[in-house]
Order: structure tokens, then sequence, then C-alpha cells
């Protein structure tokens, strides 16, 4: 990971199983993550394979999703079904919390 980054954020994620993660770098200035997105981090393991991080942005912080310790090289593949399912989750999330505003904004008329 380049030295001014703070990790990569994940753009995008694959269906498949050996599907790809789409990441762009963040900035190590980047305040914060949006609602709905989500940051790895990953450094070299102590003896062996990498420590990966996740990070899901919420409405008003940033929290800790999930880590793989010592995870081995090929660690995207181990990755990738936690980070599909959580985009997933929040698509939801995002697509319910619109349709309440519509409803309340419709009730109001």
């Amino acid at each position: 990971m380049p030295d001014d980054v703070r990790g990569a954020l994940v753009q995008r994620v694959s269906a498949l199983p050996d599907g790809p993660l789409d990441i762009t770098w963040l900035a190590a200035d980047t305040p914060r993550l949006p609602q709905g997105r989500m940051r790895l981090h990953w450094e070299p393991a102590s003896h062996t394979g990498w420590d990966v991080t996740a990070h899901l942005g919420l409405a008003t912080t940033e929290v800790h999703l999930a880590s793989w310790p010592a995870a081995p090289d090929d660690w995207p593949h181990l990755v990738r079904p936690t980070l599909h399912e959580v985009l997933g989750l929040c698509t939801a999330l995002a697509v319910a919390t619109a349709a309440l505003d519509l409803s309340n904004r419709l009730t109001h008329v």
C-alpha cells in the first residue's frame, strides 16, 4: 500500500466467487467514509500473510466491520463474500430509507 494512503475505498465487489474487488486508494487526509462505503486496509502480518481490516461508513461515524489476521496472499478471495453481503445490505437499507422518506412526504401532502 502506498505511504500516502490510509486504505482502499471499495468501489465494487463482484458477485462471482472468484470475481474482482474494484478499489481506489483513499488519501491519508480523507476525513471519513461516506455512508454505506467500505475501506480496506492491509499490512504484512507479523509471521506470515496479511493483516486485513474493513471499516464501514455510517451516517455519523465509521465502524470496524471485520478483521482477517494473518490472511493468506490470496486474501481478496477470502474477504470478498463478506464485502459483497455488506454492500447488498447497505443498498437494501438505502432503498428502504428512500421508500420511507417518500411515504412520509406523500402522507403530508
